[in-house]
C-alpha cells in the first residue's frame, strides 16, 4: 500500500491535486503542532481548498484564510477529498 493512502481512502494533503477540495481528518503529530494548526484556524473537519503545490509544501484556503504550510507539516496531515 503507498505510504500516502490509509485504509480509509484519505490522503496526505501533499497528494491532494490543486485546486482540489478536502476535509483534515487526522493530524498526525504532536499535540504542539496542532496547537500551530489551530492558531492558523485548522483543525480536524476543516474544509480546505490547495491553491497551489509547491516543491517544499502547499498554499491552501480555508474559511477565507490562505496558509502556506511546509512539507513536514503537509505530510501529516491525513485528509479526504470532498466531491465537487
Amino acid at each position: 500500500m503507498d505510504a500516502a493512502v490509509a485504509a480509509d481512502n484519505s490522503v496526505t494533503l501533499d497528494h491532494v491535486p490543486t485546486g482540489a477540495q478536502a476535509r483534515i481528518t487526522r493530524i498526525q503529530g504532536d499535540k504542539g503542532l496542532a496547537r500551530r494548526l489551530l492558531g492558523l484556524g485548522l483543525r480536524v473537519g476543516s474544509e480546505i481548498t490547495v491553491l497551489q503545490q509547491r516543491r517544499r509544501g502547499v498554499v491552501v484556503a480555508s474559511a477565507g484564510t490562505r496558509v502556506a504550510l511546509g512539507s513536514s507539516v503537509a505530510d501529516k496531515l491525513l485528509m479526504q477529498p470532498l466531491d465537487q
